[in-house]
């Protein structure tokens, strides 16, 4: 019996991988919520892909057992690179102690600077590698204050006014 669908699905905007024991419904329930390709799917041998596995649309950081062939599959399913790696100083439970999205990572306090590195690299999380969509970010965020600063002042004026 599975008890947790976050230790049995790991996914990004594009696609979900699962838990082979998951029932049909369900995977079709996955496919409807999350808009996204379902695959039914093991990593290193274990069902739990939630636990073994972080996802991003930008790579996936898998269980460290986890060979050059199935890191290829599971590349060609997700469309991002992969790579092995751990963490909370070689936990290969990733999911326990990491979450991840396009922009950054939360990882337990126990991970290492090393496992930081390999995360980073993976994620592209590396802020100096990053400097246009750096740049991109900076301009949607500079143009939300402009806006909020002038809806700020629009309120003001009008507070003043009655």
């Amino acid at each position: 019996r599975l008890s947790a669908l976050g230790n049995s699905i790991v996914a990004n905007d594009h696609v979900a991988l699962v838990n082979p024991d998951i029932d049909k419904d369900t995977e079709e329930i996955i496919a409807d919520v999350f808009d996204v390709e379902v695959f039914r799917q093991s990593i290193a041998g274990q069902s739990l892909v939630g636990s073994y596995a972080a996802v991003s649309n930008n790579g996936a950081l898998v269980h460290p057992k986890c060979t050059k062939d199935e890191q290829k599959e599971l590349s060609s399913l997700l469309q991002v690179p992969v790579m092995t790696g751990t963490v909370n100083r070689g936990s290969s439970v990733i999911g326990s102690a990491m979450v991840v999205n396009d922009w950054c990572s939360f990882v337990g306090s126990d991970t290492t600077a090393t496992e930081i590195g390999v995360i980073e690299n993976i994620f592209n999380l590396n802020p100096d590698n990053n400097d246009e969509v750096d740049n991109d970010k900076n301009k949607q965020i500079n143009k939300m204050k402009q806006q909020i600063k002038k809806a700020a002042l629009q309120k003001a004026m009008i507070d003043d006014l009655i």
